[in-house]
């Protein structure tokens, strides 16, 4: 018998955020599940079976041409939620979401949620201003990825990442940060010793501390923090 979701116990803020009547409308089909990294949750053009609101860890968005061509172009964590197009009356986009860092998510079934936006308008526009918030982060990768040095993108990324845990040392490959960013492995182990010599992370096979975060924010600069005010203007 699966046991009772309570609120107040919930480590997800979208979720935790919600009026008891909105959370209601939910809590008799969430169920908790754990995702190990890989895991691929959302598969392009294939209609989307579940909606999950994650804790701590990392889902990434990945955006992907029809010869293979790929990288990342959003991060979900503790902050939002998987299923964006069932927001929209859409089943489907053309993305791939994959468990990057290792998380615990509270998941309900497409159909579920779907019932359960019809029933009550007033959860359907909370969840609508995540999308919002949501495409304000795609936005802000876009222009980074045009206007910002490798070094400020790897910080902004290693920030996210950093916002989304509840670990300083983050699991995190050469090869990952390589397909994440969208660059080659021999750019991102440069830009990573330029923020080690800089005290800002320390290296180690499989993974990357982060060791001052004011410092990564200061590399970071207008690369970081539009689409997180925005998150904090709309949702609180």
């Amino acid at each position: 018998m699966t046991s009772r979701i309570v609120q107040l116990e919930v480590r997800n803020r979208l979720l935790g955020a919600l009026t008891p009547d909105e959370f209601a409308r939910l809590q008799p089909e969430l169920e908790r599940r754990s995702f190990e990294s890989g895991i691929v949750l959302e598969t392009p053009d294939v209609a989307i079976a579940q909606v999950c609101f994650p804790e701590p860890g990392m889902i990434s968005v990945m955006a992907r041409t029809p010869a293979g061509v790929q990288a990342e172009v959003g991060a979900i964590g503790p902050e939002g939620m998987t299923g964006l197009p069932l927001l929209h009356g859409l089943d489907s986009w053309p993305h791939e979401t994959i468990v990057q860092i290792p998380c615990r998510a509270l998941c309900i079934e497409a159909r579920a949620f779907r019932a359960a936006l019809t029933e009550c308008r007033p959860l359907h526009d909370r969840l609508l201003r995540y999308a919002q918030v949501f495409a304000i982060q795609l936005a802000q990768g876009s222009l980074c990825n045009s206007r910002f040095t490798l070094e400020q993108r790897l910080a902004r990324w290693l920030l996210m990442c950093h916002d989304r845990t509840d670990r300083e040392d983050l699991p995190l490959t050469h090869e990952l940060l390589s397909l994440m960013l969208g660059v080659r492995r021999a750019g991102v182990t440069t830009a990573l010793r330029n923020l080690s010599d800089a005290g800002a992370v320390r290296t180690r096979r499989g993974g990357i501390g982060i060791c001052d975060r004011s410092q990564m924010l200061a590399i970071a600069g207008d690369a970081y923090g539009g689409p997180e005010a925005e998150y904090q203007r709309v949702l609180g």
